[in-house]
Formats: structure tokens, sequence, C-alpha cells
């Protein structure tokens, strides 16, 4: 049986993923910061629960060891992720944004997918399957931002979208690296969760379709991709 890990899935995206993905038959770890409503979650999915802060190489090491000693790993989710607003829902454009508001975002966007893969890959490196999922965005493709007939061209905040850049780029590196592995960026869309403050468009249903395709990606699927609902993306 498949057993799968996803980081921030006590709500929205990681929630309705690992739904999904139980429903499939697979194993899951709700992987959260809180353990109260982690362990909520997970008793509501029937699901494992593995407390795992992204930002904390303590929690992230201690939830690989609790892994290992259950058994393993096939599937990393690496779906945890934040974006910084201000009053009004705003977020901070490139003539705003601060050095420690990139810091905080790239700590658990970018430096959290390093350091939860790091930790996990001797467990995924004996998998017969090895999968990981990377949560870009299409704010993260430069061709999509600088397209000025793209709606991801009108969207300000810098720090978020370099950061989903940044998973397109780390996701290219590891899967030139475990070519044995099916190692993916997928960019679910603007959906309607906490972090954009419920003003996307689509329900997190619509947006989990592309992640939990992609953790289910088969041994001859592909890797080094950055990929939508409707295919592959431009970087």
């Amino acid at each position: 049986m498949t057993t799968t890990l996803i980081t921030g899935a006590n709500k929205g995206l990681g929630f309705e993923t690992a739904r999904r993905l139980i429903a499939a038959g697979h194993i899951v770890y709700v992987g959260a910061r809180d353990v109260e409503r982690g362990r909520r979650a997970a008793d509501e999915l029937g699901a494992r629960f593995v407390q795992l802060d992204v930002t904390d190489e303590a929690s992230v090491q201690a939830a690989a060891k609790t892994v290992e000693a259950e058994g393993g790993l096939d599937v990393l989710v690496n779906n945890a992720g934040i974006e910084v607003r201000g009053e009004g829902n705003s977020v901070a454009g490139a003539a705003d944004v601060t050095a420690e508001e990139m810091r905080t975002v790239f700590d658990t966007n970018v430096l959290g997918i390093v350091r939860v893969t790091h930790a996990f890959l001797p467990l995924l490196r004996r998998s017969a399957a090895p999968v990981v999922v990377n949560l870009s965005s299409g704010l993260g493709s430069v061709g999509y931002v600088s397209d000025p007939d793209h709606p991801a061209h009108r969207y300000p905040g810098m720090a978020y979208a370099a950061s989903k850049a940044t998973v397109n780029m780390i996701t290219a590196h590891y899967a030139k690296a475990f070519p044995a592995m099916r190692i993916n960026a997928v960019a679910p869309g603007f959906t309607k969760t906490d972090l954009n403050g419920h003003t996307g468009m689509q329900s997190v249903e619509e947006g989990a379709e592309i992640i939990v395709r992609m953790a289910q990606v088969s041994p001859d699927g592909p890797t080094g991709g950055y990929f939508g609902a409707q295919g592959t993306l431009p970087w």
C-alpha cells in the first residue's frame, strides 16, 4: 500500500488532497504545525497525524523518524505554504516589499521544501515508486508574470511569486539528481483558501485535482515538470 505524507494538511488544499488520496487507497500522514488542529483533521479523515513545522529543523527530523519507525514513505506532497498579506488583504509589490518579508515567505515556501525533502529522502529512496509533489503556483511562471495579457501579470506581490519561481527551480534540480523518482511542481490555480483570504475563483476540490493526479503518477510518468490542471506550464 502507498504511504503518503502531506505537509500543511489540516485544512485547504492539503486536507482535500489527503481526503482524495485516502479514498484512492493511500495511507496518509497529515503533517501540521498545530497538534490540536492536525489531530482533529486526521481523525476526521481517517489519516495518521504527525506534528511537522516545515520552518523547524528539529520538528522535521522528528517527523521523519516517526514515519520511518511506522514503515516508511512512498509519496511526499510539499503543500505547506504562506503568503504575507496586509491591511485590506493587500500584498507588497516590488516598491514596498522588505527583505524580512521575503525571508519569512521563503522560509516556509522554499526552505521548508528543502528541509522536508532532505529529511525524507532516505525513506523515499527505499520506496519502489517514490514520488514528490511540490506546490508551486502559476504566479511562479516568469513567462506568465511577464506577459501583459496573462492574469498573473496583474498580481503585484513579489515575495510569494518569487518563492514559487524558486520552487520550480529546486524541483528541476531534485528531479535531475534523482532520476528514479517522479518529482514535479504543480500549480493548483487561484483557489479559495486561507492563504489568499478566500478570494480565489475555484474550490479546493478543483484546486486539488492536479495535486492528486501527480501524487499518483506512475514510475514511467513525467518528472522535472511544472503542471497545471490543463497540462504543462511555461517556466
